[in-house]
């Protein structure tokens, strides 16, 4: 089959950082599911495994989230059957997406939004994964805090995550959404997603909030550059608020919230796949709610721009993008090259 790999971390600016191979077809166990793949979208995660030194030689395949057709099944898989649509984000102790076939439990997979394209779908599952958790689960947005404003605050909010999370408070919370961008163009598409301010980020956030009126938000969601934003968010943030974090700072000294006495959330959407936990198939539930909720017109794709087919020029062009700090919203490969395209 196809695939894109790597086998040593090189700049992205080496053309021998990625490259188109060919590696055996696999073979489903237990409840796993054989997906042959019709479209991937890149993620932060996916250059940060390609310059993290690996412990064993040979090709690694990289890629998370995907949209694809169910070929075959496990032994033990009862939720689909060939022919089946899905999407979902994959787990990070196994092979990546960006192959023409790939083998992933169908406890973490979700039915496709019949209203979407491959390309489409494929912009959703790792972001609407991480974004609910952080919402519902960590910040438990639902739950207002005492004396705050009733508002969200989401750092980054036009990146993969923010999109996905500024729709989820804007239309399933009464929450006042707030959002940071430094570019009209970013700043744009924040709006367009239904967020009601946009604040910009190159300034002190306190002082930007304070200048909106709406008071001290009760949620903060930091989606990039933490250890930037970390003491305004001190300042901003309302006394017993709740504040989340995705990104991975060098340190993060979170000792001026003890005076506000304000709690700290980590999110890491791999968890449930990395150790087996016992609520593993509320990742699948999850994707299957999105699912929903996208073919309900409530939530709409993140997908900005497709670079073309799946492969190592392509792909490489797109983890370009994303460590350039400057994406807006999700980039797709969709589509494999035919002979002698790329």
């Amino acid at each position: 089959m196809k695939a894109i790999g790597f086998r040593s971390s090189l700049p992205i600016s080496n053309p021998a950082s990625l490259a188109d191979i060919d590696l055996p077809w696999p073979e489903p166990t237990g409840r796993d599911l054989v997906v042959r793949i019709e479209a991937v979208s890149v993620n932060p995660v996916d250059p940060k495994m390609r310059m993290r030194p690996q412990a064993e030689p040979g090709w690694k395949v990289l890629g998370w989230d995907a949209a694809g057709v169910v070929e075959a099944v496990g032994p033990e898989a009862t939720l689909f059957a060939p022919g089946d649509t899905v999407f979902y984000a994959g787990a990070l102790g196994r092979a990546g997406t960006n192959a023409e076939v790939h083998l992933v439990d169908e406890r973490i997979v979700g039915r496709k939004p019949a209203s979407l394209g491959f390309a489409e779908a494929a912009a959703l599952p790792l972001t609407a994964i991480t974004a609910w958790e952080t919402l519902f689960d960590r910040l438990d947005i639902r739950k207002a805090v005492p004396g705050a404003a009733n508002a969200l605050l989401i750092v980054g909010g036009a990146d993969g995550v923010g999109s996905i999370a500024t729709q989820l408070a804007r239309k399933l919370t009464g929450l006042t959404v707030i959002t940071t961008a430094s570019r009209p163009e970013t700043a744009e598409w924040s709006r367009g997603l239904g967020a009601h301010h946009v604040i910009d980020h190159s300034k002190p956030l306190s002082t930007e909030i304070e200048r909106l009126g709406v008071g001290q938000p009760a949620f903060v969601f930091s989606t990039t550059n933490t250890d930037q934003h970390l003491a305004e968010i001190a300042k901003l943030i309302a006394p017993q608020g709740r504040f989340a974090l995705i990104d991975d700072p060098a340190s993060l000294d979170v000792s001026p919230f003890k005076v506000k006495s304000v709690s700290t959330h980590w999110e890491f959407m791999f968890i449930r796949s990395m150790f087996g936990t016992a609520d593993i198939a509320e990742q699948g539930a999850l994707l299957n709610e999105v699912s929903r909720l996208v073919d309900a017109g409530t939530l709409k794709t993140t997908l900005a721009e497709v670079f073309g087919t799946i492969s190592a020029k392509n792909l490489s062009r797109a983890h370009a993008v994303i460590e350039s700090g400057r994406a807006r919203g999700k980039i797709v490969l969709a589509g494999w090259p035919t002979s002698g395209e790329s």
